[in-house]
């Protein structure tokens, strides 16, 4: 259960230009997050769960209403300090994994660290570290194409576990892989969102993922139609 609050959604407005006019993504969000959530946003394709993500992860910016991340609105960031922001305090988890392929598991994963001041020494024992979480330490020197999918997604969430971020966004994370890497995938995540207390948002229409979470937040034409407290149901499996 949350214990403090990280997030704080008010009013929240994306608009985008569509040929004369405007469309409208998203249409006054009004939430709150807190400390260890596991929480997602779910809905069809095109109900605007990418876009809020972006937007509290600094990768885009309101258009209306405000977006308070880890005391910081989003909206008044430069393009410095919406880095800064996410480099030190942000995970991501995508789709596509987005792994180097010219760089080895361990490069990989070590890759975020290199933007903080952090000693080799202390660079290669959080590596090692994130990728004990993940199950792939005898994986270092292997490159992307060598793994199956459900290996490169646990690279990739080791490579957004490594900094031991206070939050965590993911888009779609399964939607790549069969159901039994689901599993072992979202067990991991919830493992470390109960060891690390890790705040866990997530943008998915998977069943799969759905069960995992403990609040889930509906969504439908960029509004959001409900916001519940849900018991996983996670042993079912398809």
């Amino acid at each position: 259960m949350a214990d403090s609050r990280i997030i704080t959604i008010d009013g929240l407005v994306k608009k985008f230009p569509m040929g004369g006019g405007w469309f409208t993504a998203l249409s006054d969000i009004s939430l709150e997050f807190g400390t260890g959530e596991f929480a997602g946003f779910v809905g069809p394709s095109g109900s605007g769960k990418t876009t809020v993500l972006n937007i509290i992860g600094s990768l885009d910016s309101p258009s209306e209403g405000e977006v308070i991340v880890m005391d910081k609105s989003i909206g008044e960031l430069s393009h410095g300090e919406a880095a800064k922001l996410r480099n030190r305090h942000l995970g991501f988890i995508f789709q596509t994994y987005n792994l180097l392929p010219v760089y080895t598991v361990y490069e990989n994963v070590e890759f975020p660290l290199l933007l903080l001041n952090m000693s080799p020494r202390a660079r290669k024992k959080a590596v090692l570290e994130a990728l004990e979480w993940v199950g792939l330490t005898d994986k270092i020197k292997s490159r992307p194409a060598q793994l199956s999918g459900g290996q490169c997604q646990r690279v990739a969430i080791a490579r957004a576990m490594v900094k031991k971020p206070v939050l965590v966004l993911a888009d779609e994370p399964t939607a790549n892989l069969d159901a039994d890497n689901s599993h072992h995938i979202l067990e991991t995540m919830e493992t470390l969102n109960r060891e690390l207390k890790t705040t866990f948002i997530f943008a998915t229409h998977d069943h799969k993922v759905i069960r995992y979470l403990k609040r889930k937040i509906s969504l439908e034409d960029g509004r959001v139609v409900k916001d519940e407290i849900v018991k996983a149901k996670r042993k079912v499996k398809e």
